[in-house]
């Protein structure tokens, strides 16, 4: 057990280090999982609603950060190409990113070609009854490509490395707000760059 924790601890700072950069990047990353946790409360409450929050908000804040304010150069923090970065990624990299983000923004269109999905729904009747189908059709993609990874993982570098993986995405809205909680703070006072720190397990 202790080798999975270290393994996430591993995974969360190289995460961090490589891909969060910028304080602008890190304040979305805040509000994406604080909309996150508001998403996990409503979960299993209502599910298209958590579906509605976790992709209109908090995935296109955070996801808006890593595509429009993370620099894409090289790294002089950690000497590395952002090429070499996208190729060491553990879980979703850009172009993985915008496979799955086409997904998700296209999969609307499924509706109005078949408002049933095959079946599977009743017809529509009002735009709220639409927005709901399409929040349990975006809750699916969400899952699927969370299993989808996963499973990815115990092929391309073993199970734990899978189950790790997993668990620091579910987990990363808590552990984001402990990281970037004074991010917001930080751009206030003017600094876009987050000084070099050390890794907290080296």
């Amino acid at each position: 057990m202790s080798e999975f924790f270290k393994q996430l601890a591993i995974q969360r700072w190289d995460d961090h280090r490589y891909y969060h950069h910028s304080r602008l990047n890190q304040t979305l990353h805040l509000i994406s999982a604080i909309s996150f946790l508001v998403a996990y409360a409503f979960l299993f409450k209502d599910p298209a609603i958590a579906a509605l929050i976790a992709w209109l908000i908090s995935m296109t804040t955070r996801q808006s950060g890593h595509f429009f304010f993370e620099p894409l150069g090289y790294d002089e923090v950690n000497q590395a190409t952002n090429a070499h970065k996208e190729d060491i990624k553990v879980g979703y990299n850009l172009r993985r990113k915008v496979v799955l983000l086409s997904i998700w923004a296209a999969s609307p269109v499924l509706l109005l070609l078949d408002p049933t999905l095959f079946g599977l729904f009743e017809a529509h009747t009002s735009l709220m009854e639409f927005a709901r189908h399409t929040g349990l059709i975006w809750l699916a993609i969400g899952v699927g490509g969370l299993v989808f990874r996963t499973v990815h993982l115990f092929f391309l570098k073993g199970v734990m490395a899978g189950l790790v993986w997993m668990t620091k995405i579910l987990t990363d809205p808590f552990h984001d707000i402990m990281l970037y909680y004074k991010s917001p703070l930080a751009l206030l006072r003017g600094e876009w760059i987050e000084p070099h720190s050390k890794a907290p397990h080296a």
